[in-house]
C-alpha cells in the first residue's frame, strides 16, 4: 500500500523533488485512468514518464 505524500502535495512540487515511490505509483494510478484523462491529467502524466525516464526508467 502506497503511504507517501498525496497528489495535492505534491502538485506543489517539481517533479525532480518526488522520491521513486511517488512517480512510480502515480504513473501506475494514472497509466490505469489514460482513457479518462483530460488535458491537465494528460500533462501530469507525462512529465512523470518523463522524470522517471530521466532517472533511468522503473527498473533503475
Amino acid at each position: 500500500m502506497y503511504e507517501g505524500r498525496d497528489m495535492t502535495e505534491l502538485s506543489m512540487m517539481a517533479k525532480s523533488d518526488w522520491n521513486d515511490s511517488e512517480l512510480f505509483f502515480f504513473h501506475h494510478a494514472l497509466q490505469q485512468m489514460t482513457p479518462y484523462l483530460n488535458s491537465e491529467g494528460q500533462s501530469i502524466h507525462r512529465q512523470i514518464v518523463e522524470e522517471i525516464q530521466n532517472r533511468g526508467g522503473l527498473n533503475s
